[in-house]
C-alpha cells in the first residue's frame, strides 16, 4: 500500500466563533448529503509545504462531518524527487531540457506506486506533478474506481512546453482538475470539470493560534534573537522562486536606515525538495556571516509554534516570491495582524491588497524602501495588520476551502 498519514481529530464546531455562520451550515448540509463517501488524497510528502499543512486540517474535518476520508503519500527515490523538482521549476518557467532518463525515472516510480495503490474510493484527489501520472498506470491495471481529481497548486502561466507537453496527456485522464486561479489553466487544457479553489490556513493550528508574549520571548531567546530590536521575517523554503538572496538585499537596504534591524529566514527542509539544501548553502554564502541574519529550519528544531512566535514578533513580514502558486505564509502573517510585503506574482495579490494590508513589490530595492516605510510608520503598519486579519477571516480560513472541496466531491460523486 501507499504510505498512510496519521492525522488527529478536529471538529467543525471549533470554528463557529471564527468564520461566518453560513459556511458552517453549508458544510454540515453537504456532510449529511455525503455521509460515508470514501475520499482519498494522494501527495508526495507529509511535511514541509502548504499542501501537507492544509491536509492535516482538512482530512480530520472531512471525517468530522461524515466523510470517510484518508490521506496517503507516495514513496520515491532521491533521483525521482530531483526530477520532480526540476519539473516543478520548469512548470513555473525555469529553463529545462527534458531527457529520456528524466521521463523514465518519473514514469517508473509512478508505475511502482500504482502497484502499491489499493482500495476502493468514490473520489481520489492527487496533488501536484509528483504523483500525477499514477492514474494512468492504475487505470491500466484495472484498479481505478470512482472519480479522480488533479489538484494543481503551482503557477502554470509560464510553464515550459517540454514538461507541460509531457505531462498533459496524463493530466487529461482525470475527471476533474482544481486550480488556485483561472490564469493558471493552460489554454488547451480540458477535462470534464475544472474548479477554482484558493488555499486556506487553519486559524486553530499551532502555527496560527494566539500565544502570549512570554512564550514568544522565550522562543526568540532560544534562537538568540533580540526581542527588543526590529525583526523582519520570511517563512519559505530555500528555493530560487522565493528569492532569498533578494530578501537579503532588501534587508541590507533597510539596514542602512535602521541598523538595528534583524532578518529571520525560516524554512522547512522537505524530503521532496533536494534542491533546498543546495539553496540553503547559497543563501548562507550571500548572508556573508552577518550575525543579524538568522537562517532557521526544522533542522534546528523550528516547528509550527516557533514560526508562529517569529511571525508575531516581527514588525514586517516578507514574501518576495518571483513565482508563487498561492503563498499561504502571506495569509498566516496577515492573520497575526502583521503587514506583508510580497512579490506581485501568483496568488499573492489575492491576499495582499496593495496599500491596505501590505505592499506588492517587483524588486529588492522597492522591497527595501517599503520595509523602511513600515518601520518609520508603526501606526500605519498596525492599521494594515488589522485590515489584513479581517481580509483573511472572510476569505482564507480552512472551513471555506472545506466547503469548496465538498461541493466538488458531491458533484463528482453524484455523477458516478
Amino acid at each position: 500500500m501507499l504510505i498512510s498519514v496519521p492525522v488527529g481529530t478536529r471538529s467543525i464546531k471549533e470554528y463557529e466563533h471564527i468564520v461566518d455562520e453560513g459556511i458552517i451550515e453549508k458544510i454540515r448540509q453537504l456532510g449529511k448529503d455525503m455521509e460515508g463517501v470514501r475520499i482519498l488524497n494522494i501527495s508526495s510528502t507529509a511535511f514541509g509545504g502548504g499542501v501537507a499543512e492544509m491536509l492535516y486540517t482538512l482530512i480530520p474535518l472531512m471525517r468530522d462531518v461524515g466523510l470517510n476520508a484518508d490521506w496517503q503519500i507516495i514513496p520515491g527515490s532521491e533521483d525521482f524527487f530531483t526530477v520532480t523538482k526540476l519539473f516543478h521549476n520548469a512548470l513555473q518557467g525555469m529553463d529545462l531540457i527534458i531527457t529520456p532518463e528524466m521521463t523514465s525515472t518519473y514514469l517508473k516510480q509512478n508505475e511502482n506506486n500504482a502497484d502499491l495503490f489499493d482500495g476502493v474510493y468514490d473520489v481520489v484527489m492527487v496533488h501536484d506533478p509528483q504523483p500525477a501520472s499514477i492514474l494512468s498506470f492504475i487505470d491500466e491495471k484495472g484498479k481505478k474506481t470512482g472519480k479522480w481529481i488533479w489538484r494543481c497548486h503551482i503557477d502554470l502561466t509560464t510553464a515550459r512546453p517540454s514538461v507541460w507537453n509531457f505531462l498533459e496527456p496524463y493530466l487529461k485522464q482525470y475527471d476533474a482538475a482544481v486550480f488556485t486561479m483561472p490564469q493558471y489553466i493552460k489554454n488547451d487544457f480540458w477535462v470534464d470539470k475544472i474548479a477554482i479553489i484558493s488555499p486556506t490556513i487553519d486559524p486553530l493550528s499551532s502555527k496560527n493560534i494566539g500565544i502570549n508574549q512570554e512564550m514568544i520571548n522565550s522562543i526568540l531567546e532560544r534562537y538568540h534573537i533580540d526581542v527588543n530590536r526590529p525583526i523582519l521575517t520570511q517563512v519559505s523554503r530555500f528555493d530560487p522562486w522565493k528569492d532569498p538572496l533578494g530578501v537579503i538585499d532588501a534587508y541590507r537596504i533597510a539596514k542602512e536606515k535602521f541598523p538595528e534591524v534583524q532578518l529571520l529566514m525560516v524554512a522547512s527542509m522537505a524530503t521532496d525538495d533536494p534542491e533546498g539544501f543546495h539553496y540553503y548553502e547559497k543563501t548562507s554564502r550571500h548572508a556573508d556571516g552577518d550575525a543579524d541574519i538568522h537562517l532557521l529550519s526544522n533542522l534546528e528544531g523550528v516547528g509550527n509554534l516557533e514560526v508562529n512566535a517569529f511571525q508575531r514578533a516581527s514588525q514586517v513580514i516578507i514574501q518576495k516570491s518571483t513565482r508563487e502558486g498561492f503563498g499561504l505564509v502571506v495569509s498566516e502573517a496577515l492573520w497575526k495582524e502583521r503587514p506583508v510585503i510580497g512579490g506581485d506574482v501568483g496568488g499573492i495579490p489575492l491576499q495582499i491588497i496593495n496599500g491596505k494590508n501590505g505592499f506588492l513589490v517587483s524588486g529588492s530595492e522597492q522591497c527595501g524602501k517599503k520595509i523602511v516605510q513600515l518601520l518609520e510608520n508603526p501606526e500605519m503598519a498596525r492599521e494594515m495588520g488589522r485590515f489584513g486579519k479581517e481580509h483573511v477571516r472572510k476569505n482564507f480560513l480552512s472551513p471555506r476551502q472545506l466547503a469548496d472541496y465538498m461541493e466538488l466531491f458531491n458533484y463528482l460523486y453524484q455523477s458516478n
